[in-house]
């Protein structure tokens, strides 16, 4: 108990210092023991650690209790084997039987180790229960009867100590359950077996074994007639299947004699005869056959019925013996104490007292080392809870400027605020400027300023608004454009207000650890659960393992069939070798998020990580080789995933997910998708589609982004990662979920827009300005429904057919061109506009 309470004690402070680790941002990425995936994972700098009280620890480890040397605790003594009976003159019995109960409480099922359960019934051989033979069950009623003979005196010696008989396998006649506890009875119920006289229970007793042996010898009999009777009629059977070919030969043969029957037809008829009975004789051979089986099966079932309740037998025999060993314990208890009165009384009155001094003696000490102990501990118990509190206390004075709710309300009114100056900086038709211009000019460019990290120190105290990078490493405020800054300030500012609201309520983070606490003992498998959870959205740092699963899921079916190490080939034979592509990546690396800070410049990790991923696919699939959208995927797999675990991801998204000519030259498949979508929007948003056809304004232009990099780029950061959450564990028709969920979402500020210019530029960003992602989420599986796969299917089967057919004449007109243009006489003369200008 000492053990388990220090163990509590050691956990708690852990715990209660682990809550004065300060971060920078309520929202930093967590430490590295919860995950160590990808590029995010090793993006700790943000945290700072107050040192502890130096003096509560040292304090800590002079008051702790210690164990005896070698002694075992904790789980190694939980799993050690009960403890031998203790020695009679230094035991409490009432410790004995608590110490019996809990021995008992192993037989239990479903408690403790296999190994533990072995414990009093457990030896080197194996014991079965079986039901015996009528022959067998004569045979041990005959033995019954025998020692029922025996005197008396005889019997206590060959009597068994167990009142339960158990067969060894080896042997065959075993006794049923049934009879060996109605032996136990009899055994046990008569009293003394001596007041029955040999005289009156021997004559009826040796006439029974003469009847029985009488019925055993007559049973044998009928079982050999049966037998010989069953040979007899075989025998007939074969004589009548005789009788009647010759039969047949004597009446074809006198029949056909005089027309002179060739010799060779006769033979030929004898042997399709001989071939008919033949025939006959293995069909019947075939129906035994067939009869001995089905009563194989027979017998199989009964045997399974049999053990069934040979098992549910043995279960009860094992309850009563556990009735049993209670029993005796009690009975055993009892008798030694009354034993040792009568005993120790006469033969020495004065060692009485000294052993009853001794017993009181040792009590004394053995409550003395307890209090000794319990002092201790206490003593450490308040000092550790006196540094909590002070710790609690001087936390609670931090926490104060930094409460949630508070917060969450500073930044709704900096957001405000922030769009006023913006508002009262637009130019008035006026020549004068006042001072207010300067104030404005000044308030502006302290409010756009980031706060550094050069005094963490004060992270605690000061409450934190908006940081330079989000958890993503996505830099949250531009450093170029001074209206874009101001827009993106006041989105980060609407985002940690949506954050900061969402915390106040039911986190699903409570939900994902009750899951994983779940699936200890098991592999995570696809259920309703985890979909309504990873649709929910997958917590920061669970999102690593959840990933790896959901690639690992999708390419199982690759995984199984190439040898291990096949990234690390490919990475090898792109580094030996120059591949088309290669060039390609070089230019679009840095320009794959330039906004990231793990992809900001050309010796960042992330650089070389996309370099050997983008390669290494390079060689995997040469037919697109590398295509430019590739990158961003991987770019954002790699935030979470390890090089080889982005690879795959980048295979399931190509090869898994996606149809096969969709990321090609052509992008047959990314085109086919948007005429799919159109068709979608058509049936959703009946209303949003006219407006757009009204005005011929082409949404495709804007989407076809969307599904080729999966929204990178085109909403924020947060939403993205929960959109690809859904993406991994339920593929491409997710992305059609979400782009409808993003035109649904604004459809009325969309509709009220009235040109096609202002529609169309209100497209290119209008994504940007979604912040709630469980409205978006909500509206993607709930408003959308029913979204069937099949007719996402379907519909690309047909537009795939009518865009092929478009590209084919328009590859024949481009052949036509080009052979009309190389045929031309006056191709010589033809000169463009700026030649005949000048």
């Amino acid at each position: 108990m000492t053990y388990w309470l220090q163990e509590l004690q050691q956990k708690r402070w852990e715990y209660c210092n682990s809550l004065d680790m300060v971060k920078w941002d309520s929202r930093t990425s967590p430490t590295p023991g919860d995950f160590s995936k990808g590029l995010v994972a090793r993006d700790n700098t943000d945290l700072i650690n107050l040192h502890p009280n130096a003096s509560a620890e040292k304090a800590r480890n002079v008051l702790a209790v210690e164990t005896a040397p070698g002694e075992l605790v904790g789980e190694q003594a939980a799993n050690q084997p009960a403890p031998g009976h203790p020695n009679s003159i230094n035991f409490s019995l009432k410790q004995w039987g608590t110490e019996l109960k809990n021995s008992m409480s192993s037989f239990r099922p479903g408690r403790g180790h296999n190994d533990s359960r072995r414990s009093v019934f457990y030896t080197n051989e194996e014991w079965e229960l079986l039901e015996p033979s009528p022959k067998d069950l004569e045979e041990s009623m005959v033995q019954e009867e025998r020692k029922k003979q025996i005197p008396e005196g005889n019997k206590g010696v060959t009597g068994s100590g167990f009142p339960f008989d158990f067969g060894r396998i080896p042997y065959k006649g075993k006794r049923p359950l049934k009879d060996m506890i109605g032996s136990y009875k009899n055994r046990h119920s008569s009293g003394d077996p001596s007041a029955e006289g040999p005289s009156g229970s021997g004559g009826t007793s040796k006439l029974a074994s003469e009847m029985q042996l009488q019925v055993q010898n007559q049973q044998e009999e009928l079982e050999r007639l049966r037998k010989d009777l069953s040979s007899q009629k075989e025998l007939v059977r074969l004589l009548q299947q005789t009788v009647r070919s010759s039969q047949y030969d004597k009446y074809f043969t006198s029949s056909r004699l005089c027309e002179g029957v060739p010799q060779d037809t006769l033979g030929l008829l004898h042997q399709k005869d001989d071939q008919i009975l033949g025939l006959t004789s293995q069909l019947e051979r075939f129906n035994q056959e067939k009869e001995s089986l089905q009563q194989e099966v027979r017998t199989l079932k009964n045997k399974v019925g049999e053990l069934s309740e040979q098992l549910g037998m043995l279960m009860e025999t094992i309850q009563a013996k556990d009735e049993v060993i209670m029993k005796l314990s009690r009975q055993l208890s009892e008798c030694e104490g009354s034993a040792s009165s009568p005993t120790s009384m006469p033969s020495s009155p004065v060692a009485l007292p000294t052993a009853r001094d001794q017993l009181e003696l040792d009590r004394l000490k053995d409550n003395l080392q307890g209090y000794k102990t319990q002092n201790k501990f206490l003593n450490k118990e308040i000092l550790e809870l006196s540094a909590l509190r002070r710790n609690a206390e001087r936390r609670e004075r931090d926490l104060m400027a930094k409460y949630s709710s508070l917060e969450a309300k500073l930044c709704q009114i900096e957001s405000k605020y922030l769009i006023l100056l913006q508002e009262m900086k637009t130019p008035v038709c006026s020549e004068e400027q006042g001072p207010s211009r300067d104030v404005i000019a000044q308030l502006l460019e302290d409010a756009l300023q980031v706060e550094s990290p050069e005094h963490p120190e004060q992270a605690f105290v000061k409450p934190h608004l908006v940081s330079e990078y989000d958890i993503y490493g996505f830099r949250t405020v531009p450093e170029d454009d001074e209206e874009e800054k101001l827009v993106a300030k006041v989105r980060a500012l609407d985002l940690k207000t949506l954050y900061l609201t969402e915390n106040q309520e039911v986190s699903t983070g409570v939900k994902w650890e009750n899951y994983f606490a779940s699936t200890v003992n098991r592999e995570m498998m696809c259920s309703p659960e985890l979909k309504n959870l990873i649709r929910a959205g997958i917590p920061h740092e669970h999102r690593s393992k959840v990933w790896k699963w959901c690639v690992d899921l999708h390419t199982r079916k690759f995984k199984d069939s190439i040898k291990p190490g096949y990234f690390q080939t490919l990475l090898q034979k792109a580094l030996e070798k120059q591949n088309p592509a290669s060039k390609q990546i070089e230019l679009d690396l840095l320009r794959t998020l330039p906004n990231n800070k793990h992809y900001s410049c050309p010796t960042s990790e992330g650089i070389q990580k996309l370099r050997n991923v983008l390669l290494a696919f390079s060689w995997r699939n040469p037919d697109i080789g590398y295509c430019q959208g590739l990158n961003r995927l991987v770019a954002v797999a790699l935030l979470y995933l390890e090089q080889e675990d982005a690879f795959w991801c980048l295979v399931t998204i190509v090869e898994v997910f996606m149809p096969r000519d969709y990321y090609t030259k052509t992008l047959l498949g990314s085109q086919v998708d948007q005429r799919v979508f159109r068709d979608l929007m058509s049936e959703k948003l009946p209303r949003l589609h006219a407006h757009f056809e009204q005005y011929r304004v082409d949404y495709t232009l804007i989407t076809f982004n969307w599904f080729l990099v999966v929204f990178v780029d085109s909403v924020v950061s947060d939403i993205l990662f929960k959109i690809w959450d859904s993406f991994l564990y339920e593929g491409p028709k997710v992305i059609f979920r979400f782009a409808l969920a993003l035109f649904k979402y604004k459809e009325e500020e969309i509709l009220k827009l009235q040109d096609s210019m202002s529609i169309f530029k209100y497209l290119r960003y209008f994504t940007r300005t979604i912040l709630d992602a469980r409205k978006l989420i909500g509206i993607s599986f709930g408003d959308l429904n029913p979204f069937p796969l099949r007719q996402i299917r379907n519909r690309r089967t047909y537009h795939l057919e009518k865009v092929r057919l478009e590209l084919t004449e328009l590859e024949a007109i481009r052949e036509d061109f080009l052979r009309d243009r190389d045929t031309s006489p006056d191709k010589g003369e033809l000169v463009s506009d700026e030649e005949e200008d000048s």
